[in-house]
């Protein structure tokens, strides 16, 4: 069932108040996850930036919740049976404990699909997570160095 929001989200209000809408639109355990998820990344990297990003009709207009950290660090996308978390340079990060299940064949993306009941390996996750974030932040330095 879906909760409905004290006021309806506008393209204007700060991207974290826009994920904190689409958290409580989705009124079920993707909402719960997507949150989780949130946490998870926040607590990874405190200096994360909330973005909200691609609105197209396919969502509702709603768009797509980005974390950034000198690039994208990756994505939260919810379907109806899946939390899809897609690190943008996932190919290029070491991932030990195998958390990517998805967009294994792409040469830059790799992707997290969360299932309903499926438990986060937290502390994995937060390790890939501050890869990507250390990931971003060497090419971002490596782009000032040759400007």
């Amino acid at each position: 069932m879906k909760t409905p929001s004290a006021k309806k989200a506008r393209d204007e209000d700060p991207p974290s108040y826009l994920i904190d809408t689409r958290i409580k639109e989705l009124g079920d355990w993707r909402g719960e996850m997507l949150a989780h998820v949130r946490a998870i990344i926040r607590q990874a990297d405190p200096d994360v930036v909330e973005q909200v990003k691609w609105k197209k009709p396919s969502n509702a207009m709603r768009g797509v919740p980005v974390w950034e950290h000198d690039g994208i660090i990756c994505t939260g996308e919810t379907y109806k049976s899946a939390v899809k978390m897609t690190f943008a340079k996932g190919a290029s990060l070491d991932d030990p404990s195998g958390l990517f299940n998805a967009s294994l064949e792409g040469n830059a993306r790799r992707a997290i699909d969360i299932h309903e009941g499926d438990k986060i390996n937290e502390k994995a996750l937060k390790a890939l997570i501050r890869a990507a974030v250390a990931l971003n932040t060497s090419t971002a330095k490596q782009r000032k160095m040759k400007a």
